[in-house]
């Protein structure tokens, strides 16, 4: 099958490899760097992920940490036959540390493009290559460096809420999928009044103006006491209305069972960070987002809840006609 024609995306050039990197007939130049090629650089409103990613390599990686979970939540979203990704095309759209890249890799046989706008990307790499199967970009979702309609399948996981203009995000991954092709996304949901009623939603302002290392260091620190009283609460009964005003994740719904205390205390770290440092943490309504897969030209548009007894996202999926 014919490789996917990478373009410069300020000017919609066709690249071609040069020494160490990419270059367009004008003589732009995108340097490939730790294993992704490079066309932003590291300071922009996905810093924080770049941070807690290089940080946190392997903490959601499940051929690091031998969990399935990755690999439950990705088939139980995508519906995707392992069989018949063998030899397609798939985009990937903010990898992190790659944990659904991992997914891709090992259980199928699909060329995987991967995409962040942090330099998370060197996690990734680190975590799943080198593999020729691999190709990473550090790049915007509003400017990706591939040609319109050139994908077999699109992805985009925990993602579309951390953008500036989630509308806009939808658009630019639907613009990616060719006919007969397929688009799934998942997003933070907003189910009802009382979701923004929350402790994230009143600490944000403040932690997300923090420093990294310094919000970390904090999270760090009142970990231990934290993860007590969320226990303690969800033993009495009043957890689920008493734990939302806690400044911790919500390590009932979101985080595997019977792990060991080191590796809950690990996860409840990186979440909780991950909780107050975006700069972006925008949930959206499901039929909104069902509504602008239409409005973009998708058919067969699905949206729905997901549920897993380690999750529970919202999904919308769709195909080009």
């Amino acid at each position: 099958m014919p490789e996917i024609q990478l373009i410069n995306p300020f000017n919609q050039q066709p690249l071609v490899n040069s020494q160490e990197g990419l270059k367009d007939s004008a003589g732009n130049f995108f340097p490939y760097k730790n294993g992704a090629y490079r066309f932003v650089q590291d300071d922009n409103y996905t810093e924080n992920f770049g941070y807690q990613w290089n940080k946190f390599v392997t903490t959601q990686i499940d051929k690091s940490e031998k969990m399935k979970l990755s690999e439950q939540r990705f088939f139980l979203q995508t519906d995707w036959d392992k069989e018949d990704l063998s030899g397609k095309k798939v985009l990937e759209v903010g990898s992190g540390a790659g944990r659904f890249s991992q997914i891709v890799l090992d259980h199928t046989k699909a060329e995987l493009y991967s995409v962040d706008y942090s330099n998370a990307v060197e996690a990734n790499f680190k975590n799943n290559g080198p593999n020729e199967r691999l190709h990473l970009y550090q790049a915007s979702i509003y400017e990706l460096p591939f040609r319109p309609q050139s994908f077999d399948k699109v992805f985009c996981f925990g993602v579309l809420q951390h953008t500036p203009d989630v509308e806009k995000s939808v658009k630019s991954l639907i613009d990616m999928v060719k006919p007969g092709g397929d688009l799934i996304v998942d997003f933070y949901p907003i189910k009802g009044w009382w979701t923004k009623i929350h402790a994230k939603y009143i600490f944000r302002p403040v932690t997300k103006k923090m420093s990294h290392e310094k919000l970390l260091k904090k999270i760090d620190k009142n970990a231990d006491w934290l993860i007590s009283t969320y226990q303690f609460f969800q033993k009495i009964g009043v957890g689920k209305i008493v734990n939302r005003f806690l400044p911790i994740c919500d390590i009932e719904g979101t985080l595997p069972k019977g792990i060991s205390k080191e590796r809950l205390r690990e996860m409840v770290v990186l979440d909780t960070f991950d909780m107050f440092s975006p700069e972006y943490d925008q949930p959206q309504k499901l039929e909104t987002v069902v509504g602008w897969f239409k409005k973009y030209g998708m058919s067969n548009v699905k949206g729905e809840f997901k549920l897993d007894q380690n999750f529970s996202a919202a999904v919308v999926k769709g195909s080009r006609s």
